[in-house]
């Protein structure tokens, strides 16, 4: 496809100007899980779709990256959890590199949190209670899916479906062993605010060894 300027021009010509609310520093928790909270609220007070989406990066033990989005399923002051396929490609990397980076964008709030942590996962009685809560389907698909592997078509999740449906008729769905959560435990947390002219607002908590969390401004 030949390159197409007139696109690129169109492309660069989209932008919004940020101007909503500020972040100051007489303004925010001391603590960060509490400056999260007031913001996950304001959030969910918002009614933003998916308010729980965030986007999960991890890399491998060579640093070649990789991203997508995940559901955060539960926070408090140990961490935020997450629910996924062990043997998936994020669940190979987090095995052997537990170093990772979520980033929640609430654009409706003009808003963003960066956490940078160490990732683990978390007991078998704390998956076993969230894959219990959850609808059939998603348990049986928990079944059918061999995250990230490769297959031939569609067809093969779907005949895992009925497989599993079919195993599991008339009783409790039990948890896969390949299934399971991680709690990230954060040693930064970045809160960052649009504002007017690119000049937004960014306040980083950072973890001292001692003396709790440092927090100090970055340019944006």
């Amino acid at each position: 496809m030949p390159f197409n300027y007139f696109n690129m021009k169109s492309i660069a010509a989209i932008r919004k100007d940020y101007m909503l609310q500020t972040l100051l520093e007489t303004a925010v928790e001391a603590d960060p899980y509490t400056q999260f909270g007031k913001w996950w609220q304001d959030a969910i007070n918002s009614e933003i779709e998916e308010v729980n989406a965030f986007t999960l990066a991890t890399a491998t033990l060579e640093g070649k990256p990789s991203a997508r989005i995940v559901l955060l399923k539960g926070y408090d002051e140990n961490g935020f959890v997450f629910y996924t396929n062990y043997t998936s490609n994020k669940g190979n990397e987090m095995a052997h590199n537990p170093q990772v980076c979520m980033v929640f964008f609430w654009k409706e709030l003009e808003r963003q949190v960066k956490i940078v942590g160490t990732v683990e996962k978390v007991s078998g009685e704390e998956s076993d209670a969230y894959f219990s809560s959850r609808p059939p389907g998603s348990r049986i698909g928990a079944w059918a899916s061999s995250q990230s592997t490769v297959i031939e078509s569609r067809v093969v999740i779907e005949e895992n479906v009925v497989k599993y449906t079919k195993q599991f008729d008339n009783i409790a769905i039990p948890r896969p062993r390949h299934w399971g959560g991680y709690r990230v435990t954060p040693s930064l947390l970045e809160f960052w605010q649009g504002r007017s002219n690119r000049l937004h607002d960014r306040l980083q908590y950072t973890l001292q060894e001692e003396d709790g969390w440092k927090i100090e401004r970055l340019a944006p």
